[in-house]
């Protein structure tokens, strides 16, 4: 894919966002691919006590949550330079604000979907910690991008090819 004008040159710090299923990994993974960014899926910042925890269904607290995003934050900041995408919940606006904290340029591409159709990838699966039953709590966390937050939300039902170019096509708004 041929990037835009000034997309290209520019090291952006972007969060994939969303809830389980929506497809965060897969779209965080190929955004930073064609942005020539380095990647991390947030999951890999938790904890073993907090992926216990979620495995065996019970939802993460924000107090939880915190620490996690302080750590994927530090992250965000050490690749300013670099450029990074990182998969990340951010459900709510103050673990997006967390996050900014440490990455005030960071955009966030937040994935929308059915929520029934959120439920059966989640439950078709395997091998990740987070079950199905939590999807209705995430669902009742999720507070969607507000107006003065950096960033756009898109159907997760496109093809991954689609959401990462109509992303990308956006993505010099945001410099």
């Amino acid at each position: 894919m041929n990037l835009p004008q000034g997309v290209a040159s520019r090291p952006w710090l972007i969060a994939v966002m969303g809830i389980s299923g929506t497809g965060k990994t897969t779209i965080g993974t190929a955004l930073a691919l064609q942005l020539g960014a380095v990647y991390a899926d947030g999951d890999a910042f938790h904890s073993a006590a907090h992926v216990a925890k979620m495995a065996s269904g019970v939802p993460l607290t924000d107090a939880d949550r915190i620490p996690w995003l302080a750590d994927i934050g530090r992250w965000l900041h050490e690749q300013t330079s670099v450029g990074a995408v990182v998969s990340c919940s951010a459900l709510r606006r103050v673990y997006r604000d967390t996050l900014r904290s440490q990455a005030p340029a960071l955009i966030f591409l937040h994935l929308t979907g059915d929520p029934a159709l959120i439920e059966q990838r989640v439950r078709e699966r395997h091998g990740h910690f987070m079950p199905p039953s939590l999807v209705a709590s995430q669902l009742d966390t999720l507070e969607p991008l507000a107006d003065d937050e950096r960033g756009m939300a898109l159907d997760a039902r496109a093809a991954p090819d689609e959401l990462v170019r109509a992303f990308i096509a956006q993505l010099s708004r945001f410099a």
